[in-house]
């Protein structure tokens, strides 16, 4: 909202500079995007209202802050005392008006005036100038000026256009269109609301005006239309048509139902002050639906809980007062009628805020909130991804967040089409649907940063994923493209491969408290087949990892280099993963015994394979089994692999002797040889 210094002077008498009434302002949380200085003594101020203030965005609006933050006194424009004649019932009324559709507009104030249309005065033409707002004719301005000045939307119709001397405010019929303002033909829908005459739609309501009805230089006589909408309404209209306007910005957020009469008063007086015309009749109100001011009680005690100090009767009471809601005494506190303007203010912590803001969030003593009971415990989930968050940035990962919604070329490799969940009414096609992965958005990353030079990526997000057959589930999503590796002086760089990003998926399912029992082959089709596996913990599958196919990596635009991915269903995990008890183990009193094997095997034969057979058959000695190499060549028979294991044997309660680590190796070589035909080298 641009607000000029010297209009604003009108209704407040601001002291200072305009840079002073900026700071002022953004401590009570107004933003200034910026200042215009248009002379010595005067400056255009650019405020940022948010979208629950609508009656912040005109100058009356704006003034009132301002007098509260400097409590000095409102002076509002003066209303010319013209009266509001029942539509229903008074049948001299210049112009008939009707209201089919009361839910979409409870309130048309309409009014008839003989023009002589020509350019406004400069000082107009200067403040709607300094507003951002093109002068076009008095009669226009006008509108535009109480637009400004009040905040209630205005618009003027060409009498001599309009079928009959009567206004019809219904729902647009199937197949009806219009020509708006701006030139272009709109088709309307039985949703939206237009403004029509005995014959036809002349606008659209509360967005644009007809051309059709357009105020021309020809023009003499007006009807004026001053009308409070449903902003629902008018927000979908303006969003089916694409077609955003200073109207439909003020309707859409929630205008003042009781400022239409005012606007209008105030409207037919400046017409006259300028020479622009003369209202004819009576201004003509019909209300089918009156709305009534709320009624909110503000308790002392609520106060003094929610901001830690308890204020004062007479600042609470002058910034209400200031700010136009009606006090009454109730005991603990006050009865207060909220002003229809005032949208954003339903509950008493709206009243609180407003309190807060014009008394001064710096005067507030710093304490901490009165406890009634002992905090909720933490959820569990929260404390498990912050721990991976950890696990997973130690492993050099960087965390990003991306978005929920995705293309339906990026979610198409990870689903069906009969699964994907798609939004009904997305912003653009490139957040067309829910992903049904979280890696979609990581592999953008991905590409984004590979096209800007950089090769070693590691990236991490934990997030939900979306189908119609499981709902919403949290996983944990991760890529490494590049060197597995920083370089380093005592040796040579090597890239990232299957086993590198198989480690991390191993160390997240660890620190979940469900360790990987086995990885199986996976057919998916967004993975390289043979560098693909499905992760399993207790039976139960919990994820893939693998290679980017280079189809998806193609059409993200990556290059060859492989890229390895991984997902783990972090729900999965939470229900198989590890129970409230932790077991704690002492240190080892006794020596380990360690023995080496190389055995002959089948080179198709997975290792898990045989760690699992050798743990069968071992006692429970045998604390440890790891592979340490795998030799394919010289020596070594067709489809054969020789494969070389460490067991490693300890009890906890004596030192072992070589003829029983003996007896256990002699068991495992020959469970080996059964089950697998192993030969030992």
């Amino acid at each position: 909202m641009r607000i000029q210094c010297s209009w604003l002077r009108e209704f407040v008498n601001v002291p200072g500079t305009p840079e002073s009434l900026a700071r002022t302002m953004s401590a009570r949380g107004f933003a200034v995007e910026g200042i215009q200085r248009l002379g010595d003594d005067d400056a255009v101020l650019d405020f940022e209202v948010t979208a629950n203030r609508p009656d912040c965005l005109s100058m009356v609006g704006m003034a009132r802050e301002v007098a509260t933050a400097y409590e000095l006194p409102l002076q509002l424009p003066a209303e010319a005392g013209r009266p509001l004649a029942d539509a229903r019932h008074d049948r001299l009324a210049p112009i008939d008006v009707a209201i089919d559709s009361p839910d979409l507009c409870s309130r048309y104030v309409g009014a008839v005036a003989d023009v002589a249309v020509a350019p406004s005065p400069d000082w107009m033409q200067a403040r709607l100038k300094a507003a951002g707002v093109r002068p076009l004719s008095n009669v226009v301005d006008v509108t535009n000026y109480v637009l400004l000045e009040l905040g209630q939307p205005m618009h003027a119709f060409d009498f001599s256009k309009l079928s009959g001397a009567a206004i019809r405010v219904r729902r647009a019929q199937a197949g009806e269109s219009l020509r708006t303002l701006d030139g272009q033909s709109r088709e309307l829908s039985p949703e939206m609301l237009v403004i029509a005459d005995a014959e036809r739609a002349t606008a659209i309501a509360g967005v644009m005006g007809g051309a059709d009805s357009e105020v021309a230089p020809a023009t003499n006589t007006i009807v004026l239309e001053s009308a409070y909408f449903d902003p629902r309404s008018v927000r979908r209209t303006s969003r089916t048509l694409a077609l955003r306007t200073e109207a439909s910005t003020r309707f859409e957020r929630g205008a003042d139902p009781g400022l239409a009469g005012t606007a209008m008063r105030r409207a037919l007086e400046l017409l006259e002050a300028i020479g622009a015309g003369q209202g004819r009749g009576a201004i003509v109100d019909c209300y089918p639906r009156r709305h009534s001011p709320l009624r909110v009680h503000l308790a002392r005690g609520r106060i003094a809980g929610l901001l830690g100090a308890t204020l004062p009767d007479a600042d609470v009471r002058r910034i209400l007062v200031s700010l136009g809601f009606a006090l009454v005494d109730a005991g603990d506190g006050w009865d207060v009628e909220v002003p229809t303007r005032r949208v954003d203010a339903v509950r008493d912590v709206d009243l609180i805020e407003e309190i807060a803001r014009h008394y001064g969030f710096d005067r507030l003593p710093v304490t901490f909130p009165a406890l009634s009971s002992a905090p909720r415990p933490i959820d569990p989930r929260i404390v498990r991804t912050r721990h991976l968050r950890t696990v997973l940035t130690a492993e050099g990962f960087h965390e990003a967040v991306t978005f929920g919604f995705v293309a339906q070329a990026a979610a198409a490799p990870f689903t069906t089409d009969a699964d994907v969940v798609a939004i009904a009414n997305p912003l653009s096609e490139t957040f067309a649907v829910l992903r049904p992965s979280a890696l979609p958005g990581l592999i953008a990353a991905v590409a984004h940063n590979r096209h800007r030079e950089q090769r070693d990526i590691r990236l991490f997000e934990i997030g939900a994923r979306f189908s119609r057959a499981s709902g919403e589930q949290l996983a944990v999503a991760c890529v490494w493209t590049g060197a597995a590796a920083p370089m380093h002086w005592a040796g040579g760089a090597r890239d990232v491969d299957l086993f590198d990003m198989k480690g991390v998926v191993e160390r997240v399912c660890e620190a979940a408290g469900a360790p990987i029992d086995s990885t199986t082959p996976c057919g998916e089709s967004w993975l390289v087949p043979g560098r693909a596996a499905e992760v399993h913990a207790r039976k139960t599958r919990v994820g893939v990892l693998g290679q980017l196919s280079s189809e998806v990596a193609s059409a993200h635009g990556l290059p060859a280099d492989p890229v390895y991915v991984a997902e783990i269903d972090l729900d999965a995990l939470e229900r198989i993963g590890r129970s409230g008890h932790v077991r704690v183990e002492p240190l080892p009193k006794y020596p380990s015994v360690t023995r080496d094997i190389s055995v002959l095997v089948d080179d198709t034969l997975a290792a898990a394979d045989v760690r699992q057979t050798i743990r069968r058959a071992a006692p429970s000695t045998l604390v440890r089994v790891v592979e340490f190499d795998r030799y394919q060549g010289k020596g070594v028979p067709d489809f054969k692999v020789s494969l070389s294991l460490r067991l490693t044997f300890r009890s906890n309660d004596r030192t072992l002797t070589d003829a029983e680590v003996q007896e256990s190796m002699e068991q495992v070589l020959s469970a080996l040889s059964t089950h697998h035909g192993a030969v030992q080298r």
